[in-house]
């Protein structure tokens, strides 16, 4: 099946969280990290911010239907404003000290982080996360690191090319996969 990746707009970054909140709503990260208490409100936030800061410093691609979206960041984004840090950190509530706690090792200096990609769950298993993850290889066009707690997706990211260089049990959390890909190398012109 083809799919037409493109850029994302502003004007679709509140259907992409949508597509989001949705495809994280079991997820195994995401249900220990951000408190049950308004849990779907809270996640859809979460992915709203994390899109719009994205889509300002790095790259958020979707297909032309919203079903699916990935936002990467390069090596060298700027943190994120002090307001936009404190609504992150009132979001996440009781489980922010868990979460800065959990240890999970730094990507590789130089790397792209594929911060999230999401299909909705209508849309699952149609070949549109692996059309994104590719998609946003190509835009980073170099190495990228990701973190998943999804043993599936361990699978589809290393027919992607990506290997695991850590894994992370966290206390009384999910176990997290830390994976990235191999430096790209440059050919000699002949």
């Amino acid at each position: 099946m083809a799919f037409h990746i493109r850029p994302a707009a502003a004007d679709d970054l509140d259907r992409a969280a949508d597509v989001l909140a949705a495809a994280f709503d079991t997820y195994a990260w995401t249900r220990w990290t951000i408190p049950q208490d308004g849990y779907r409100d809270r996640l859809r936030e979460l992915q709203r911010m994390y899109l719009g800061y994205a889509l300002e410093v790095g790259v958020v691609l979707v297909d032309d239907g919203l079903r699916g979206v990935v936002a990467l960041l390069p090596p060298q984004a700027p943190d994120p404003s002090p307001k936009f840090q404190e609504r992150v950190a009132q979001l996440h509530g009781s489980r922010l000290a868990a979460v800065a706690s959990a240890g999970i090792p730094p990507h590789p200096a130089g790397a792209w982080n594929l911060a999230t990609v999401g299909v909705h769950p209508a849309s699952q298993g149609l070949g549109l996360g692996a059309a994104l993850v590719r998609a946003g290889l190509d835009a980073a066009g170099g190495q990228v690191a990701l973190e998943t707690s999804d043993d599936r997706n361990v699978r589809l990211y290393e027919r992607l090319g990506f290997s695991v260089t850590a894994t992370t049990v966290v206390a009384e959390g999910p176990v997290v996969h830390s994976m990235c890909t191999p430096i790209p190398t440059i050919e000699a012109a002949s």
